[in-house]
C-alpha cells in the first residue's frame, strides 16, 4: 500500500480545501483494495452516490442487523438498484427470532447488550473485513455524530490498520441536504439501530 499511516496528519492538512470528490478520487489513486460500508441510516445515499460515480464497482459491505425499520429497507432498494450498488451483504449468525428468545432487546445497561452488539453488529462486520481484506474503507463518518469522531478527522486509521476516509466529514446536514437534492438521491429517516439507543453513542464500529 502506498500510503504511509504515520503521514495521517500531513495528508489531512493537504485534503482540507479538497472537495468530497477529490478526496474520494485521492483514496482511490492510492488504494490497492477499497470498500464502502454502509447501514442505509439517514444520509447514506451520499456516500453511496459520490463514491460508486468514481468506482462503480467497489464493494459495497451491508452489514444487516435484521432489525431495520420497514422504511430502511424499502431505502436500501431503492438505492441499491438506483445506483446499482455491487453490495456484499452480511447478516448475523442467529436469526431475530431466536435472538428474541434467547436475548430480547437488551438496554444498554443490560449485561446483554454486549453479547447481542457482538452478535448482530460486531461479528458480521469483522467476517466482511476479513474476507474482503480492504487497505482503504469509505465511511460516512461527520464532525459533530459522537465525541469520538469529533476525534478524528477526513483521514484516520481503523484499529485494524485500515485506512478510513470520511469525505462528508466537514458536512453539515443542510450540506447533505444539497448534495442529495442536486443528484436526485432519496433519503431516509426511519432508521433504528438495536445497538444504539442514543443518537449519539458510538456505534462501536469505528472505536
Amino acid at each position: 500500500m502506498s500510503l504511509e499511516i504515520n503521514n495521517i496528519e500531513e495528508i489531512n492538512n493537504q485534503l482540507k480545501s479538497k472537495s468530497p470528490k477529490e478526496i474520494v478520487e485521492w483514496a482511490l489513486s492510492v488504494a490497492k483494495n477499497p470498500v464502502i460500508t454502509t447501514n442505509f441510516r439517514p444520509y447514506e445515499g451520499a456516500i453511496l452516490h459520490l463514491v460508486v460515480t468514481s468506482n462503480e464497482d467497489i464493494p459495497v459491505v451491508w452489514c444487516d442487523t435484521g432489525y431495520n425499520t420497514p422504511q430502511t429497507y424499502r431505502h436500501a432498494e431503492e438505492l441499491i438498484a438506483t445506483l446499482q450498488l455491487n453490495v456484499q451483504l452480511y447478516v448475523p449468525k442467529q436469526t431475530v427470532a431466536h435472538r428474541n428468545i434467547v436475548l430480547g432487546l437488551p438496554s444498554i445497561d443490560d449485561p446483554n447488550h454486549t453479547i447481542f452488539t457482538e452478535q448482530v453488529k460486531l461479528e458480521p462486520f469483522k467476517r466482511a473485513m476479513n474476507e474482503h481484506k480492504p487497505d482503504v474503507w469509505f465511511t460516512n463518518l461527520r464532525k459533530g455524530q459522537t465525541a469520538f469522531r469529533d476525534s478524528i478527522d477526513v483521514v484516520s486509521v481503523s484499529k485494524d490498520g485500515v485506512i478510513k476516509v470520511s469525505p462528508f466529514y466537514n458536512f453539515s446536514d443542510e450540506e447533505l441536504d444539497a448534495y442529495l437534492e442536486e443528484f436526485n438521491i432519496p433519503n431516509e429517516f426511519k432508521y433504528f439501530d438495536p445497538t444504539k439507543v442514543e443518537s449519539n453513542r458510538e456505534c462501536g464500529l469505528h472505536i
